[in-house]
């Protein structure tokens, strides 16, 4: 018993300090891959600020630059308790 009230803290702990992320596709069009990545980023804390940031496709495209897309991917990142969340946003093409 005494064993597992020792464990227990450092399970909740570990939890809390983890974070999570997921890339999903977004789109993707008949264009070939081709070489160039361009990114856009974006950061929200505690699920509601934003303070002028753009994570679109045009942006990471610019970034890029890239003219023909040809998939889109978006990856999000949570943080412990939602305190900071990161969005990006992948395009890859020409």
């Amino acid at each position: 018993m005494k064993k597992t009230l020792l464990i227990l803290p450092l399970i909740v702990l570990t939890m809390a300090l983890s974070s999570c992320s997921i890339t999903l596709p977004v789109n993707a069009t008949s264009n070939q891959v081709g070489t160039k990545v361009g990114t856009s980023k974006a950061k929200t804390w505690f699920g509601t600020f934003h303070f002028k940031q753009d994570a679109s496709i045009k942006t990471a495209a610019k970034n890029g630059g890239i003219t023909k897309i040809a998939t889109v991917d978006l990856k999000t990142q949570i943080f412990p308790f939602g305190i900071l969340i990161k969005h990006s946003c992948i395009v890859t093409g020409d």
